[in-house]
C-alpha cells in the first residue's frame, strides 16, 4: 500500500512492517499505540522504524492512518474518566484538623 508520511511516499505492506518490527523491544506506551504481533508499540516508535525518519518529522496521526489501513489494531489516547468531586474547602479544612470528612 502506498502512503505518505512526512511528505514522503512509502510502499508499506503488513508483512514488511512485521519484519521491520521483529526483534525491536517496545518502549513504554504513554499515548497512541499499535499492536503488532503480540506486542504493543508507541506509534512514533513504529513510524521511526518503518520510515527511518526522525520522530519529529511526522505526526502520530499519519502513522496511525497507515497502520489502520494495513490492518493493524491501533489504540488512541486513553480517555480521561469523569472528574472526581473533591472536598469543599470547609470539608478539607475540617479533615486537616482531625474531624471526620463528610461528603
Amino acid at each position: 500500500m502506498r502512503c505518505v508520511i512526512a511528505r514522503f511516499p512509502f510502499d508499506l505492506t503488513k508483512s514488511g512492517v512485521l519484519e521491520t518490527m521483529k526483534g525491536i523491544k517496545p518502549e513504554p506506551v504513554t499515548g497512541e499505540s499499535v499492536v503488532i504481533g503480540r506486542r504493543v508499540y508507541p506509534v512514533k516508535q513504529v513510524g521511526q522504524a518503518v520510515t527511518r525518519q526522525d520522530r519529529r518529522d511526522f505526526s502520530a496521526g499519519e502513522v496511525l492512518r497507515a497502520m489502520t489501513q494495513l490492518g493493524f489494531t491501533c489504540r488512541g489516547l486513553p480517555r480521561a474518566d469523569a472528574p472526581v468531586r473533591g472536598l469543599s474547602p470547609l470539608q478539607q479544612a475540617s479533615a486537616l484538623l482531625g474531624a471526620p470528612a463528610t461528603v
